[in-house]
């Protein structure tokens, strides 16, 4: 299934776990959409993707962030910060997948407007079918804002 533009969806996972980038490759190639994943394993990696800095100035802008909380050099509360406050930026979706279900985590997460928050499962193939059904939502059936390489 493409969107009306006829381009896959772009989507930058910020994880620093082996595993479950593996699981999230393997969850997003058993999906219904076409889609490009980017990963990287940092918060400060994640800022210069986003900001097309040193090894990331081709990169295409993501249609949707799977952002991480607890992340080596800058963790996610402060990747999801900057992007909501960089005015480029903030109207990506951001997806919070972590295994925090701290009360504490959840409520800062959307005070920074997150735009959903989902705790990681312990069990793998529950994993899987959720990370099926965020690419459900926020790609089949969700209008994206425009990303810029259409303008």
């Amino acid at each position: 299934m493409m969107k009306p533009y006829g381009r896959p969806i772009e989507i930058l996972l910020v994880e620093d776990n082996a595993g479950d980038i593996r699981l999230t490759r393997e969850a997003l190639k058993e999906g219904k959409v076409h889609n490009n994943l980017h990963v990287v394993q940092d918060g400060v990696k994640a800022l210069a993707f986003l900001r097309k800095e040193g090894q990331y100035t081709d990169v295409g802008r993501p249609d949707l962030i799977l952002l991480d909380l607890n992340l080596p050099r800058l963790d996610g509360r402060e990747v999801l910060a900057e992007i909501k406050q960089d005015e480029n930026l903030k109207q990506i979706p951001v997806v919070i997948l972590t295994t925090s279900e701290s009360e504490e985590d959840i409520l800062k997460s959307y005070g920074l407007h997150a735009n959903c928050y989902i705790p990681k499962p312990l069990n793998l193939d529950r994993f899987v079918t959720i990370v099926q059904a965020i690419e459900n939502f926020w790609v089949s059936i969700v209008v994206l804002p425009p990303n810029e390489s259409i303008r």
